[in-house]
């Protein structure tokens, strides 16, 4: 059996990439700097195996943003694509709405709900926590 492969990139088309396999994890984040990172709130990701990521097109820009974090970004456009923490270093997380298709690819939990703005309400019935689940 062939593992789906999963096709995205970022808003200007500068940056390409293919991921392989099932998301362990779909969030969304309410933290501050994800927020920050990608002008949203909340952020919506997959957890992926690093190794089954791969940048099919162009250049993947990365900033650390906080200790142990990297962020990944296009250069040209700016859009928020990829999260790393050392605390996971196997994995990497995608923003799902940089996805082409992002079905069944859908959320099941909010995380950080602690730092999520005022005016955002949360209806959806999914579960909810404080802090983040997964360690980092």
């Amino acid at each position: 059996m062939n593992a789906e492969v999963h096709n995205g990139g970022c808003f200007c088309g500068a940056v390409r990439y293919a991921v392989m396999g099932n998301a362990s994890f779909l969030c969304f984040c309410h933290c501050t700097s994800c927020r920050r990172a990608a002008g949203a709130t909340p952020v919506a990701w997959g957890t992926f195996k690093l190794s089954d990521f791969r940048v099919s097109h162009g250049h993947l820009g990365k900033m650390v943003t906080s200790p142990g974090v990297t962020r990944g970004h296009c250069e040209q456009c700016g859009t928020s694509l990829t999260y790393q923490h050392e605390k996971r270093a196997a994995d990497i997380d995608v923003t799902l709405a940089t996805f082409d298709d992002t079905a069944g690819l859908r959320p099941t939990a909010h995380i950080w709900v602690e730092d999520r703005l005022p005016w955002v309400q949360i209806g959806d019935g999914l579960p909810q926590y404080s802090k983040g689940i997964t360690g980092a």
